[in-house]
């Protein structure tokens, strides 16, 4: 293979990192599914990786190169982001990115898991142990690594951008016009303190999100927002009554989930490991992965 595998120590571009998925069908679309590190097919000790908005999978690279290289990373991009199908006119719900995951571990033999949800991916999370607690679960999850994500609904403050790009009226054009700048802005203004903004991460965001023209279809990849509230008894209460071992990694200066979740978390969750970072904002994968890796490996020993 001519180009550095995932997870190496290096940065990838969204291209080269496209180019290593592994196509998975599920809910009749394909899938792009990453064997970030290791084989996952080993069926134990393997840690998968759910994304958010609007990135993609590509976000779990620095903290797998930071894991025991013996470890194996699992990650997807959800139909509609990355290098996943994304038809236009499809109907997309968390239901079908849970679905999607499934399809992954089914694929690759995975037995038992370390979840690591981030922002959008919190909330298949969330669906994926309402499923377990229903006696369907396809993998048995050992343990939960939460980033900064709506996983209290009533607590979710989306940005300017993603208010713009929910109006019913005008999201679509809203959508139609991004370009890299609007783009960009639109995710520094999320960013902490910790690190500079990260020119590089935000460049290959876009690029994921433009892959297939799913930039122009931005506005209907919010459809979680409305889909948190609708089951918001069913996703939370999931998360909240689990006893599979959960950390929550999180960054305070986030504006859209930031320090409210994490003080509601402690309150509810007593059993949680809370890791406060006081100075990092919505992405925790990409301004602290040393505390992110740490998490992990705590859950993967638990």
């Amino acid at each position: 293979m001519d180009d550095p595998e995932p997870g190496a120590d290096h940065r990838s571009t969204f291209a080269v990192w496209a180019g290593h998925s592994r196509r998975v069908a599920s809910g009749g679309l394909g899938v792009a599914t990453y064997d970030v590190r290791g084989d996952p097919g080993g069926g134990r000790g393997v840690v998968t990786y759910l994304h958010g908005f609007p990135s993609c999978s590509l976000d779990v690279e620095r903290v797998a190169g930071l894991l025991d290289p013996d470890v194996p990373v699992l990650a997807i991009d959800f139909p509609g982001f990355g290098a996943s199908d994304k038809p236009v006119g499809h109907s997309w719900t968390i239901s079908a990115c849970a679905d999607a995951v499934e399809a992954a571990w089914l694929d690759r033999g995975v037995a038992e898991t370390v979840l690591v949800a981030h922002d959008y991916g919190v909330s298949p999370a969330q669906e994926l142990l309402a499923r377990a607690a229903e006696g369907r679960g396809v993998a048995d999850v050992r343990g939960i690594v939460w980033n900064n994500g709506g996983i209290y609904p009533d607590l979710h403050r989306p940005t300017v951008g993603q208010q713009l790009l929910l109006d019913p009226d005008h999201g679509a054009e809203v959508a139609a016009g991004l370009t890299p700048e609007l783009f960009r802005s639109g995710v520094e203004v999320t960013w902490g303190r910790r690190v500079p903004l990260d020119g590089f991460a935000i460049d290959q965001m876009w690029d994921s999100m433009q892959a297939g023209g799913g930039a122009g279809r931005a506005h209907e990849l919010l459809h979680y927002v409305a889909e948190r509230r609708e089951f918001a008894d069913r996703w939370v209460g999931a998360m909240e009554s689990t006893r599979i071992p959960s950390w929550f990694v999180w960054g305070d200066l986030d504006p859209v989930s930031g320090s409210p979740m994490a003080d509601r978390v402690a309150e509810r969750i007593p059993a949680a490991r809370v890791v406060r970072l006081p100075d990092v904002g919505h992405w925790p994968m990409l301004e602290a992965p040393p505390e992110c890796a740490a998490a992990i490996e705590d859950a993967l020993g638990a």
